[in-house]
């Protein structure tokens, strides 16, 4: 489904950052457009940054299942700085999973940004995830019953011949 985004630019707070950007909404069902200015309020600005798709899996629906349970349920933006481009950010991604949105935040590169989903957008994602979902069953698993305390450790590689320790001081070689 064709996502669009909603970036919010207002005025930075410290010397250091002269704007502060953040997610505000996401329009499902958007056509494409390329920082289409929506609104202004004083020095704030609303741009229609980008129209990403968002791709549902079926390997995901635990994760939209956890999310769906949410309050509120949230499309999570992944957005990368462009210092070299005509707008300072790209929107690269739209996702529904909360774990997808974690492997971006631990990257440190991209800003993931939580924004509220829409009503219309919640019930797609949860008639997805009922007719798709299949529940796991938990298997533990059991040791197995190897007896490791007979196995003599610091001898290195087993392929190798040697009679003593791999980890003692080395001789030094009269020169």
């Amino acid at each position: 489904m064709p996502l669009g985004v909603v970036l919010r630019r207002t005025p930075g707070v410290t010397r250091w950052a002269k704007w502060y950007w953040e997610a505000v909404a996401v329009l499902p069902g958007a056509g494409p457009a390329r920082w289409k200015e929506l609104r202004r309020e004083g020095e704030a600005l609303e741009f229609h940054a980008a129209t990403v798709p968002l791709t549902l899996w079926i390997t995901d629906t635990e994760a939209y299942q956890v999310n769906l349970a949410d309050s509120p349920p949230s499309i999570y933006v992944i957005i990368r700085k462009e210092p070299d481009g005509d707008m300072p950010l790209t929107v690269s991604l739209a996702t529904a999973s909360p774990y997808e949105a974690q492997d971006y935040a631990d990257n440190g590169e991209d800003m993931v940004e939580k924004v509220p989903m829409p009503a219309g957008l919640v019930a797609w994602v949860q008639d997805f995830t009922d007719a798709n979902h299949v529940e796991e069953e938990f298997v533990k698993r059991r040791r197995d019953k190897l007896r490791t305390d007979r196995i003599e450790d610091g001898r290195g590689d087993l392929r190798i011949r040697q009679d003593s320790d791999v980890y003692r001081a080395p001789r030094r070689v009269p020169s």
